[in-house]
C-alpha cells in the first residue's frame, strides 16, 4: 500500500471518529436520549437539556482542536506537512 493511501485512510479514519463522536453528542445525547439524561442534573440543569444548549457547542469547538492536532500529527507522520 503507498504512503498516499495510508495517509488518505489514516485521514478518514479520523473523519469518522470524530463524526460519530458529533452523532452521539447532538444527535442521540441532544434528542434521542434526553428524558434519561434529563434525570441528572449539572450545575442545576438538566444533563439533556445541557447537551442539547452547551454541551454540544462545547464538544464541537473540543472536536475541531483535536483534529487540527491529529491532522498534524499525521501530517507529520506521512512528511506532507508545512515546512
Amino acid at each position: 500500500m503507498s504512503d498516499n493511501s495510508q495517509y488518505w485512510n489514516a485521514n478518514l479514519r479520523l473523519v469518522m471518529v470524530c463524526l460519530a463522536i458529533w452523532f452521539t453528542v447532538s444527535y442521540l445525547f441532544g434528542i434521542i436520549l434526553v428524558e434519561p439524561l434529563n434525570t441528572i442534573r449539572l450545575g442545576g440543569y438538566k444533563l439533556g437539556f445541557w447537551f442539547a444548549q452547551q454541551g454540544s457547542i462545547y464538544t464541537f469547538v473540543l472536536l475541531i482542536f483535536f483534529y487540527a492536532w491529529r491532522m498534524n500529527a499525521l501530517d507529520r507522520k506521512f512528511n506532507v506537512h508545512e515546512k
